[in-house]
């Protein structure tokens, strides 16, 4: 009935010569940047309309048909917008069409289903990503080790990993809390699990969720993490054939020689690296730098997109769309990628150059792609276990965040549109 009266109702305007289009802006006119991601999924998922994306328009703005429908969501979501007649959508559209203009205007035509891989008991608030979606009012499920075993990865176009360990040492949270109750359950309940699912150990199960995320992304997914699944998800790779767990996470000591025997090849993102292997150690290996970045202090804390081509990079183009090129910085159990460690086919999007390290990378793999993005929450610079939740309501315009909802947005694009022209 609503894409009947959507029918009805833009051709009614067609008619009496009032066509428009609704612009929604992206640059610092906008009032809510993250709710307007929202916006454009929900006119994909339930109002049917395509939607445009104006790269590097006005902050990446989105435009689409004039439905008062959307108009009235605008309005109640907060979001900043423009109706403009089409003789002037379409100056907008020949502009970014000049060949000296770099820009360029992307379809997003259907809103991908999202998954967030993660353990029962997470609150909105504990993920960046499960917070910002929460915020924007874009819909996702839960799934973790038990729906990937049973193949239900498939189901998914769009994969978030939580700030999993995949190496199975439970987050090298060992030498802080290894005394504390909830510590203490969760290696039990993750030992349970492994143990239901058919696994000797946690590594072991972890390592075949790797497995299948990598074959997940190679099929044609789209992967998206952050903070410590990212290194430790390619560490798991790395390791598929050795044992890099001490006797304190999974009852036998690390194997003779892990660091030799680990293969780069395997990896999505990382080579050469090298395994942090005292089980006190609050890191996983030296891909990470935060002990050995020379920034100390927040206000000190940036980092730069790079720019893209939009007409012949699209996807790079998308995925850095923001209002700003300097993007604030934020800490996390992996907060940045030391680039000596980085693989040459890898494109780093954010980067502070000074302190030779990137923020922000994404690469395709097989029919896929992947974006790895360093730091815990954007919104709070170095969050702690039992910090008080980051309240969105109080970031609505964050640059870090915008990010995480580029990506989310890019599986939406017409396939055309995702590679390079």
């Amino acid at each position: 009935m609503k894409k009947l009266v959507l029918a009805l109702s833009l051709a009614l305007t067609a008619l009496t010569g009032t066509a428009s289009q609704l612009l929604i802006p992206m640059d610092n006119a906008q009032s809510n940047h993250l709710k307007a991601y929202g916006l454009a999924y929900w006119v994909l998922q339930r109002v049917g309309v395509n939607v445009q994306w104006l790269l590097n328009y006005r902050g990446g703005s989105f435009m689409l048909a004039h439905v008062p429908e959307v108009e009235d969501e605008c309005k109640i979501r907060g979001i900043s917008y423009e109706v403009v007649a089409d003789a002037r959508a379409q100056g907008i559209l020949n502009e970014i069409a000049m060949p000296e203009a770099n820009m360029d205007a992307i379809i997003l035509e259907k809103a991908p289903k999202i998954a967030v891989y993660s353990p029962e008991g997470l609150q909105p608030w504990d993920d960046a990503v499960t917070l910002v979606l929460t915020f924007a009012e874009i819909p996702y499920d839960l799934i973790y080790d038990t729906e990937i075993v049973q193949g239900k990865l498939t189901d998914y176009d769009w994969l978030h990993l939580h700030h999993e360990d995949f190496t199975g040492q439970y987050g090298k949270f060992y030498g802080a809390y290894r005394n504390v109750p909830w510590y203490q359950q969760a290696q039990r309940d993750m030992e349970a699990l492994a143990q239901r699912l058919g696994f000797r150990k946690v590594s072991e199960l972890k390592r075949f969720v790797a497995h299948a995320i990598r074959d997940y992304v190679f099929n044609g997914g789209f992967l998206f993490a952050m903070c410590s699944a990212t290194d430790s998800f390619d560490i798991a790779l790395a390791a598929s054939n050795v044992d890099i767990c001490d006797v304190m996470f999974d009852g036998d000591p690390i194997e003779p020689n892990a660091q030799q025997k680990l293969d780069y090849s395997q990896c999505l993102a990382f080579e050469n690296f090298t395994l942090s292997q005292n089980a006190f150690e609050y890191e996983f290996s030296n891909i990470d730098a935060t002990n050995t970045r020379p920034i100390r202090r927040e206000e000190d804390d940036f980092f730069t997109l790079f720019e893209f081509s939009a007409k012949w990079d699209p996807v790079p183009t998308m995925l850095c769309q923001n209002h700003t090129s300097l993007i604030p910085g934020f800490m996390g159990q992996t907060t940045s990628f030391n680039k000596d460690f980085i693989k040459a086919n890898v494109l780093i999007l954010g980067e502070n150059k000074a302190a030779n390290e990137a923020r922000y990378i994404h690469s395709e793999y097989g029919n896929g792609t992947w974006t790895f993005y360093g730091g815990h929450d954007p919104a709070d610079y170095r969050h702690f276990v039992h910090d008080p939740p980051t309240n969105l309501e109080n970031h609505p315009n964050s640059p870090s965040y915008r990010l995480i909802l580029n990506n989310v947005l890019f599986p939406a694009a017409k396939k055309q549109d995702r590679k390079t022209k």
